[in-house]
């Protein structure tokens, strides 16, 4: 069977940077399934996945807008710490659930701390990162009813959210 919309795609992968650090690997643990066509992976993975089988080996080089976008400056600002209301030790590296401008959830992470100002960037922390994915497809089959309804793969005993 071929990865097209609408398949349950397991792949196991190693993702490096362009230094060939290894930023992220299914090496050791569980391959990753996801529901292809659903935007559960970046779009520059997914294109490169379409119309493989298992066992088909891929190596793709992913630029910043075909993955995590790119890095904005306008992402990344000053507020005090007066606005971390209820967190008694606040540390870089540091993430938190934020309201963005738009209303929706936004993941920041701390990257400073100078006396009562805090810098935080809502950027991806692979924004910018061109990315190296050496992936090996194992297993696609068909999306349950379920699945294609919730856009996201269940695990083998189904429904588990």
């Amino acid at each position: 069977m071929q990865i097209t919309n609408n398949t349950v795609v397991t792949i196991d992968y190693t993702l490096t940077n362009d230094a060939g650090d290894v930023i992220d690997s299914s090496n050791g643990g569980e391959p990753m399934a996801y529901l292809h066509g659903a935007r559960n992976i970046i779009p520059g993975l997914e294109a490169a996945l379409e119309g493989k089988s298992a066992g088909d080996v891929v190596k793709v080089h992913v630029e910043p807008d075909d993955a995590y976008g790119q890095h904005h400056e306008g992402l990344i600002q000053a507020i005090d710490r007066a606005m971390f209301e209820g967190v008694d030790t606040l540390e870089v590296g540091m993430e938190f659930h934020a309201q963005a401008n738009d209303g929706s959830m936004q993941i920041v992470r701390i990257v400073s701390i100078d006396g009562d100002d805090v810098t935080i960037d809502a950027n991806h922390p692979l924004a910018g990162v061109p990315l190296n994915f050496d992936v090996t497809v194992v297993e696609v089959r068909d999306a349950t009813e379920e699945e294609l309804s919730h856009g996201h793969v269940h695990g083998p005993d189904g429904h588990a959210h």
